[in-house]
């Protein structure tokens, strides 16, 4: 199915934004006087099922074949823009440099994935519920009809609430929208100065790659952003604080819940999707009781979920399985979430795992996590996931803190 989305909806509610490339009114002596040009409506985005096979087998001259074997999953979490402030000796150092990328090993793993023949693809078309033979729902893994020789890859992104604590460690704040009615980050370089741009935050940045290389998403596919809830979203402070809450932090709240709207409606318009990571980013594999659980999940359905839409798609914190083991067991925690609505369980791995739930309609997957962690290597890998880059071509050594790396440098 074609859906071509127009920017008509988008442009009407554009925020300007002077410092990503307003006009410039002419001299007071000029005797000119110069209406300001109204913002340009984003390019119309075309989004394609991959499910579907062209019309003959080929569709702008590139011929397409049926793909059933594996579908990898690579993670993210927002990436590091200003290293001297990430690696500067604090207490969150060594926990960034863990878990998260740098903006230059950002690009040189988009750019290796594209080399080695991957296309992105919606994590929302590998798998369909449909009804079975006894008539009840279940799961089934979706064949995708790629370019010949090419192979799919899910691309997803944890945390994309810019928390505050990254706001002081090098992060982009929040994502706009600029004249051009595309996405950019806003945020503060170190010395304190304002600064629009679609380089130094994970998704204008795969926006951008996609415009300069439209062959790496040939369904218009980008990735899907696991939202919590407990410090807004995408940048904006829309959650509430049960413990005291007065009008005034409410009505700012609203106009939060107001500005992130049309950054909401851009992203969808242009590829990406939407799934929760729980609004508490809590453990559901601990100590949390099932009445926690529903409580968050209700939360998150309110304050995220009345935003984005809904969505089939749960993200596990810390990568914990409800329940214990969720391949194994289907225990009450894992029902209660499935009732709720998901389809797709997402925890994280050693290799993009997926299983289809013989017991309940659903399915679990591990997605695998280019970090810090990954790129040091192990005793027994030269770096992890070499089926996507050279480790050693992608970490930037100087820009992390000094910690041991377990692979041997390149001759």
């Amino acid at each position: 199915m074609r859906r071509v989305i127009s920017g008509l909806l988008v442009l009407l509610m554009l925020i300007p934004l002077a410092s990503c490339g307003g006009n410039t009114a002419p001299p007071a002596d000029s005797g000119v006087t110069e209406e300001p040009e109204e913002p340009k409506a984003p390019e119309p985005y075309e989004i394609l099922d991959p499910t579907v096979m062209p019309e003959g087998g080929v569709r702008d001259g590139i011929t397409y074949a049926a793909y059933d074997g594996v579908v990898e999953h690579l993670f993210f979490h927002p990436v590091v823009a200003y290293p001297e402030l990430a690696f500067d000796g604090d207490n969150q150092a060594n926990g960034i440099d863990d878990y998260m990328v740098t903006v230059g090993e950002y690009n040189k793993i988009l750019q290796s994935v594209y080399e080695k023949g991957y296309v992105l693809v919606d994590i929302g078309d590998v798998w369909s519920e449909i009804a079975g033979e006894d008539g009840q729902p279940r799961m089934v893994r979706n064949t995708l009809y790629l370019p010949e020789g090419k192979k799919p890859l899910i691309l997803s992104f944890d945390d994309t609430n810019y928390y505050p604590y990254m706001l002081e460690n090098g992060f982009a704040y929040k994502l706009i929208l600029g004249d051009d009615g595309l996405i950019w980050s806003w945020g503060k370089d170190p010395q304190g100065n304002e600064v629009v741009s679609q380089d130094l935050d994970a998704i204008p940045i795969l926006d951008k790659f996609v415009r300069e290389h439209p062959e790496f998403s040939p369904f218009g596919a980008k990735g899907c952003l696991s939202l919590t809830g407990y410090e807004g979203i995408l940048g904006y402070r829309t959650q509430t604080d049960t413990k005291s809450w007065t009008q005034a932090q409410e009505a700012n709240r609203q106009k939060e819940r107001e500005a992130v709207k049309p950054i909401i409606e851009e992203l969808k318009r242009t590829g990406w999707t939407f799934g929760s990571h729980t609004w508490g980013h809590i453990r559901l594999g601990g100590s949390v009781s099932l009445a926690e659980i529903q409580a968050d999940t209700e939360r998150w359905a309110d304050e995220v979920g009345t935003l984005v839409g809904p969505t089939t798609i749960l993200f596990y914190p810390h990568g914990e399985r409800p329940d214990g083991n969720d391949w194994q067991n289907t225990g009450p925690i894992f029902r209660y979430l499935q009732s709720q609505g998901f389809r797709v369980f997402c925890s994280v791995g050693i290799e993009s795992f997926s299983y289809i739930k013989k017991d309940i309609c659903a399915v679990i997957c591990d997605r695998l996590h280019p970090d810090g962690t990954t790129l040091r290597g192990s005793d027994k890998v030269i770096g992890w996931y070499s089926q996507f880059y050279d480790a050693r071509d992608i970490i930037d050594l100087e820009a992390r803190p000094q910690r041991e790396v377990r692979w041997t440098p390149k001759a």
